[in-house]
């Protein structure tokens, strides 16, 4: 390798190495001025009781168990889901399953959240329910594109050294297709975090709790709070998928 396509590398390297960081420096100056704000107001006592640590804290606690949870059953349903739809004999399914996620990922959230509340109740599980239907669509769809854009001659070469169907999966199509896959499932975060506050409305909890008790109060500063914590949330849940896809991501892909 030339010297010019090594300093290229290196540049590359330390670019992608300092955007690493760019955004956890966001957050922090987000929290920081969250907390600076929070500090110059002289609250009441509703608000006092409201912005307690020990509901904030709780707030935010359960609202990450709700990304957390939705989002492995997503994964664990929609990652296999979508390999076996791309499977001969049965690809013409993968139709019909991708129009029911789709119209599924159609209905407003909160429509999706009060229809399951009808059906099953209130509660944790309830709003988890609601996540992993709103969310399976971009796992599902980008691990049946990521397989089928892999490059039919490369599985044909694996047939032709005597790969089975199993090792030609597992050699060749899921490597190959992992970056589009990793794509989807971050796709997926980012809408559990965002949709996961409207999970308060079916007694959920989470930081949708604090945006609610903002509304109904009336009360600008617990409306801020819970939103900057909502927007505090999902950056750093998106700066933790890209360094995971980071690692995940096949060498020389």
């Amino acid at each position: 390798m030339s010297t010019a396509a090594v300093q290229a590398v290196s540049t590359r390297s330390a670019t992608r190495r300092s955007r690493t960081w760019v955004m956890p420096l966001v957050v922090l100056v987000l929290l920081g001025a969250l907390w600076a704000y929070v500090g110059s107001l002289d609250m009441d006592s509703i608000e006092t009781r409201t912005l307690a640590p020990d509901v904030v804290l709780t707030a935010l606690w359960e609202h990450v168990q709700l990304v957390a949870v939705s989002t492995l059953l997503t994964i664990a349903i929609g990652v296999p889901l979508g390999v076996l739809l791309t499977r001969p004999g049965i690809s013409g399914v993968g139709v019909i399953v991708l129009a029911v996620a789709n119209a599924s990922q159609a209905v407003p959230s909160i429509g999706v959240l009060v229809i399951l509340a009808m059906v099953f109740g209130v509660g944790f599980w309830m709003a988890v329910l609601a996540l992993v239907l709103y969310a399976l669509l971009p796992v599902l769809r980008n691990t049946m594109v990521g397989i089928r854009q892999v490059d039919p001659a490369l599985i044909d070469a694996g047939r032709g050294i005597g790969m089975s169907p199993r090792e030609v999966l597992l050699t060749i199509e899921l490597p190959l297709a992992v970056p589009v896959m990793l794509a989807g499932i971050r796709v997926a975060l980012i809408l559990n975090v965002g949709v996961a506050t409207l999970a308060a409305f079916t007694n959920a909890g989470g930081l949708g709790a604090v945006i609610s008790s903002g509304i109904s109060l009336d009360r600008t500063p617990v409306l801020v709070v819970g939103s900057a914590l909502t927007m505090a949330l999902a950056l750093t849940v998106d700066w933790l998928a890209g360094l995971a896809e980071r690692v995940l991501r096949p060498r020389g892909i």
